[in-house]
């Protein structure tokens, strides 16, 4: 059964963040709140992990997974941004925006997309979330949970804890939050397509 911890969603207790931290480094999957409804997420070497979630939601190959980033500097390490990419950016972020941009030779080809080499990247704003990965250190690879034959993201820690309860290693119990997804924008082909609608209203860079 999964662990749940009750976190405060304005000023999250550093003792239970750093649980959720021991957990991830311990090969953990976990379940945790962001802007665009609550994301399931583990470390971006933990291949179980990821096989968990791609089965949790069943992902495909050529699903684009995130990088949940604490800055924009460290999404450059992992993905190739370029001016215009970097402007648009940096007027959207922090916020709930996935971002698709093609891979650089540092990020792993199990977490890219199969096919074109992608990866989305994303700087949240929501305190737990950015809480959390601060406190590891490392981006946090992550899904939005959309669970199978649903096109919004969890939203309620009940209902999730009622259907994923026995699948996950911890769920971070930040409240109720919004159902829609994030927004996603494509930028890989150099070209502004938006991908998915979702949370929040683009503001272009020009």
């Amino acid at each position: 059964m999964s662990l749940i911890l009750y976190v405060h969603p304005r000023n999250p207790q550093d003792r239970l963040i750093s649980q959720a931290v021991g957990v991830l480094k311990n090969n953990g999957v976990i379940i945790y709140p962001t802007e665009a409804g609550y994301a399931i997420g583990c470390l971006m070497n933990n291949k179980r992990g990821i096989d968990k979630i791609c089965q949790i939601r069943e992902l495909s190959k050529k699903h684009n997974f995130t990088l949940m980033c604490r800055h924009l500097s460290e999404i450059a390490t992992f993905a190739k941004v370029d001016n215009q990419a970097y402007r648009l950016l940096k007027k959207n972020t922090p916020g709930p925006y996935t971002f698709i941009l093609k891979s650089t030779k540092y990020l792993s080809k199990r977490l890219m997309n199969s096919s074109k080499h992608t990866i989305g990247v994303r700087v949240p704003d929501n305190v737990i979330a950015f809480a959390l990965i601060k406190k590891l250190g490392e981006p946090l690879i992550t899904s939005s949970l959309i669970l199978p034959g649903n096109k919004s993201t969890e939203y309620d820690p009940e209902e999730i804890r009622y259907n994923l309860k026995d699948q996950v290693d911890l769920i971070l119990d930040g409240g109720y939050l919004k159902d829609a997804p994030t927004t996603v924008i494509d930028l890989s082909d150099g070209e502004i397509v938006i991908a998915r609608e979702g949370a929040g209203n683009l503001i272009p860079f020009n």
